[in-house]
């Protein structure tokens, strides 16, 4: 579980970092291609500056699920951006957050892993926390169902590129796995900045950029590890959810953030559902 704590504890800094640099940042694709940079840095470094095409039968696999993670790490984020204009917020954000249905339906009907009856039921607690969290009064109404359920794709897909790895890639290019993950997100944030003349990246964008890469390399490798010791079923429930309730918590702590009623509510679920997890 140590694995699991830590990418937790990674992706909660990495959103704590986002919300920062809210106020501080202009070029929102800039600060993301900085973040790229250092992750394909971080992931060099972590394979002992190896080769980036190192010989072996395992290349190919992590080559092409690096190349696609990369894509649909951007595809994530551009996809969240128009949504956000097209169905709002709320919306938007719980339907990236139930992307977790990708992974759990995956990990069950492709790769055999069978939850005990008590893991449905906090899985089941988990997505209704989700939905409760992310509740207005008086709702939102979706401008474009397709683009939500693209989000939600996308980033679930996302999340369960690490498991697909753990199960077809070698252990020994996992490094070069995040490596290619990381500089195809680059490389096509690079190209998104161009294509919307966002210009080069500013004082803040490599601040902060640096600030939200550092958690994010960590948050994925950590994730890798975790699913290579702990099955995919219990993985990415904990990881989305612990994420949540430590973002939640750091929300009303550090950024004086009041929670709602149902918010509380929604706190009480998700820490049921993590124990129920962890029987």
């Amino acid at each position: 579980m140590l694995n699991l704590s830590l990418a937790v504890l990674s992706s909660a800094l990495v959103s704590i970092a986002m919300r920062l640099s809210k106020s501080r940042v202009k070029k929102e694709t800039a600060l993301l291609a900085t973040n790229y940079l250092l992750c394909s840095a971080l992931s060099w470094a972590d394979t002992g500056f190896a080769p980036l095409l190192p010989a072996g039968p395992g290349l190919p696999t992590a080559v092409g699920l690096g190349l696609l993670d990369g894509f649909l790490f951007l595809a994530g984020f551009v996809l969240l951006q128009w949504s956000i204009r097209r169905n709002g917020v709320v919306l938007s954000a719980t339907f990236q957050k139930l992307g977790l249905l990708v992974s759990m339906v995956v990990s069950v009907a492709c790769f055999g892993e069978r939850p005990a009856p008590w893991h449905w039921f906090a899985f089941a607690l988990a997505l209704a926390a989700i939905v409760l969290m992310n509740r207005r009064s008086g709702g939102e109404k979706a401008g474009s169902m397709a683009g939500l359920l693209l989000l939600l794709l996308s980033c679930g897909g996302c999340d369960v590129m690490s498991k697909v790895f753990e199960v077809y890639g070698s252990a020994s290019l996992s490094g070069h796995f995040l490596l290619y993950t990381f500089f195809t997100a680059l490389g096509l944030c690079i190209l998104l900045i161009a294509v919307r003349k966002e210009g080069l990246p500013g004082k803040m964008e490599w601040i902060f950029g640096f600030l939200v890469g550092i958690p994010n390399y960590f948050a994925a490798k950590f994730l890798l590890a975790s699913l290579t010791s702990l099955p995919a079923v219990i993985v990415y429930p904990v990881y989305s959810v612990a994420t949540l309730l430590v973002v939640t918590i750091a929300g009303v702590l550090l950024f004086r953030e009041r929670l709602r009623k149902q918010q509380w509510a929604a706190l009480g679920m998700i820490l049921l559902s993590l124990i129920l997890l962890n029987v």
